[in-house]
């Protein structure tokens, strides 16, 4: 995609002040400080458009983007980070599960992961619940300029088994840095998009760890 025009439409902080309309939407879901402003930035060429909270693990909206008049990015607050208290988490997770859930013009998400650690168990738990309501989903390993050429099958591999993809290579590097990784992203969120529209089961009791598990605590960028 040739992005032509791009900007902020909404910050949502309840499931009612979603968009209006059928614009196929793409979301952006990861943990704290993995990078999605940075990489929502890099994509869609508008630097500083997708803003990071001054305080990580504080932002409690859903950040939508229109792209070309035509689609929708969602910018979903990121999980795990170690000082939110018990409400903040709790507030998150309604959001998020009633959002990924219900929302009808969802075709997918896309799930970062920090390329220089092995997913967390909150990683796990999310792309389980991806799994679980039937929402496609590509994984995206971050900040892939800082991990060494000659550790990236390694990288690949321990993504795959412990996220459940099916071949190491569906997990792509991406740099914010360097743009790496920019077209094969950009082909995949674009085979998202055309995807046809459908609600999204919903699940209750859902695997994705909530505010009752302890919190982890991020690592540094």
């Amino acid at each position: 995609m040739r992005v032509a025009s791009a900007a902020i439409v909404e910050s949502a902080g309840r499931l009612d002040q979603f968009p209006r309309g059928e614009r196929p939407e793409v979301a952006f879901a990861g943990r704290s400080n993995v990078g999605k402003s940075s990489l929502i930035n890099r994509l869609l060429g508008r630097r500083g458009l997708a803003r990071t909270s001054s305080t990580p693990g504080r932002t409690r909206t859903i950040n939508f983007y229109l792209v070309n008049e035509a689609v929708l990015f969602a910018d979903l607050p990121g999980y795990g980070y170690a000082k939110v208290s018990r409400s903040l988490q709790e507030d998150w997770w309604v959001l998020v599960e009633g959002y990924l859930t219900h929302r009808v013009p969802l075709r997918g998400v896309v799930h970062l992961v920090d390329a220089r650690h092995p997913p967390t168990d909150r990683d796990q738990g999310l792309q389980d619940f991806l799994v679980a309501v039937g929402a496609p989903s590509v994984v995206v390993l971050t900040k892939a300029d800082k991990v060494p050429r000659g550790q990236r099958w390694a990288v690949q591999a321990t993504a795959a088994r412990l996220l459940g993809l099916a071949r190491p290579e569906m997990g792509l590097f991406f740099s914010a840095e360097t743009g790496e990784g920019a077209p094969e992203l950009w082909r995949a969120v674009d085979a998202l998009l055309a995807a046809p529209p459908g609600r999204l089961r919903d699940r209750a009791g859902a695997p994705f760890p909530g505010p009752g598990v302890a919190p982890e605590r991020p690592e540094s960028d």
